[in-house]
């Protein structure tokens, strides 16, 4: 892999001090309106969009401690899908954790719940622990000073990943252990890949010094989500 084609470890913009959601909800927005609504993208961002609207009622009701550094973290996570979703649409090459969804968006034999949940998966094993890394550094605050933050967006992951599953979750009739799609859900679990990101973000913060190596872990870290991606994207023919 030459350096051109390594994976950023931080924002490939300048971060500035304080970033808000507003812009976040129209960017989405934005995506929401140009892309159909059988797209694999379009079912991930419909309910992200739903759980971003959440996570602002809840900044403006005192929910979060600290709602500058809550709102700063939210929208940094945010971004970091938005920037994906951008990239592949202006032909550049996005992370490596999101590559199967872009790949797999329109496959007949893909089912929306799959899309959802691939869409989760890169958000959270890859996205997440970048944007608590950039978090903390902008705000030149310690792992610690976002654990609060962290375990609250966690509430709000755990009601996107519910409301996937009844949105988009095939009837009992369908759904029986018989069927591969019982066996591919039971495979990924939201609260391993949020520890998953938790430690992610920790090593990162540790090897802030040494950015070779942080180069490293962060590559790594982006090819091992996107395995995991491709796995929950399996298509699984209806007859079958």
């Amino acid at each position: 892999m030459t350096s051109a084609e390594r994976t950023p470890l931080r924002e490939t913009a300048p971060s500035r001090p304080y970033e808000t959601l507003g812009p976040v909800v129209r960017r989405m927005r934005g995506v929401g309106a140009r892309v159909p609504q059988g797209d694999g993208v379009a079912v991930f961002g419909r309910v992200y969009l739903s759980v971003t609207l959440e996570l602002q009622r809840r900044l403006e009701s005192g929910w979060f401690g600290d709602r500058a550094s809550a709102e700063d973290l939210g929208a940094r996570f945010a971004g970091r899908y938005l920037s994906a979703v951008e990239a592949h649409g202006s032909g550049l090459r996005p992370p490596a954790s999101w590559r199967p969804l872009f790949q797999m968006r329109r496959h007949p034999d893909v089912r929306p719940l799959q899309f959802a949940l691939a869409g989760i998966n890169a958000h959270v094993g890859y996205d997440l622990p970048l944007a608590l890394l950039a978090t903390c550094e902008v705000r030149q605050a310690e792992p610690s000073a976002l654990e609060g933050d962290f375990e609250r967006v966690g509430v709000l992951l755990t009601l996107l990943e519910e409301r996937i599953r009844e949105e988009l979750m095939p009837g009992p009739d369908v759904l029986d252990v018989a069927d591969p799609l019982t066996h591919l859900l039971a495979s990924w679990s939201l609260e391993m890949a949020r520890a998953g990101a938790w430690m992610a973000f920790r090593t990162l913060w540790g090897l802030r010094e040494q950015p070779e190596l942080a180069g490293e872990f962060t590559e790594a870290l982006d090819a091992g989500v996107g395995l995991a991606g491709r796995c929950l994207l399996t298509p699984l023919p209806r007859g079958h």
